[in-house]
């Protein structure tokens, strides 16, 4: 339970600061702080859920395409998890939004998976 929450957390740093670094991907304008706070949180919980359960399906069914592109294809993978992240996220009327999947999706995979194997190094497995 500490290993998800710590992972949740690390979600919702990276996806926080994908959507400062990347101007198609938006938590809401003028919300005030700790409703920003909050909807990075439930963010996160939606992003983590996604990806333990909807991710490995999608990486089992687009094998052949990963094998193919020697792994290139996860960066896909990734964004189009991003991108179902953003489509629930308005499915429950919270403010996250990622405007385009080519480039924004794309670049903010890159920055979460990048940040996420930053401070997942300095979490401890215990």
């Amino acid at each position: 339970m500490v290993n998800f929450a710590i992972k949740t957390v690390i979600n919702g740093l990276a996806l926080w600061i994908a959507a400062w670094a990347v101007p198609g991907i938006t938590f809401g304008d003028d919300m005030g702080t700790a409703n920003t706070v909050l909807t990075v949180a439930i963010v996160a919980l939606i992003f983590g859920v996604v990806n333990a359960l909807v991710r490995p399906i999608a990486a089992l069914l687009s094998l052949p395409f990963i094998i193919l592109t020697l792994g290139l294809f996860i960066f896909i993978l990734n964004a189009a998890m991003l991108q179902l992240t953003s489509w629930l996220a308005g499915v429950f009327n919270l403010a996250f939004h990622v405007d385009e999947f080519f480039w924004d999706a794309i670049w903010g995979a890159l920055i979460i998976t990048f940040v996420s194997l930053l401070l997942g190094f300095l979490k401890t497995d215990d």
